[in-house]
């Protein structure tokens, strides 16, 4: 596996990783969406401080993580009751 040394600017701040190449966009993007979120944080909120503003990044990102897990959540136990219904239909078309 190809690792690769990057540097992220986050909040004014440099941080050199040792990443996987596959990883290498992935935290790119991540990194320049976060900036994003500071940009829009303190410009429509009243932030004090770069602190502040990481903050409200980890909640939003947070909070973005949970829907999506819970919506995963909800399409798996879904797709599991509809394979039921199908495997049940299956099993009384057998015992005809």
């Amino acid at each position: 596996m190809e690792v690769r040394r990057i540097t992220i600017n986050i909040a004014g701040r440099v941080y050199p990783l040792n990443v996987p190449a596959a990883e290498e966009e992935t935290l790119r993007k991540v990194g320049k969406q976060i900036e994003n979120m500071i940009k829009d944080f303190e410009q429509n909120f009243d932030v004090r401080d770069k602190q502040d503003a990481l903050a409200m990044c980890a909640l939003k990102l947070g909070t973005n993580a949970e829907v999506v897990s819970a919506n995963y959540d909800k399409t798996i136990q879904s797709t599991n009751e509809r394979l039921a219904k199908i495997n049940q239909s299956l099993n009384n078309e057998t015992g005809k």
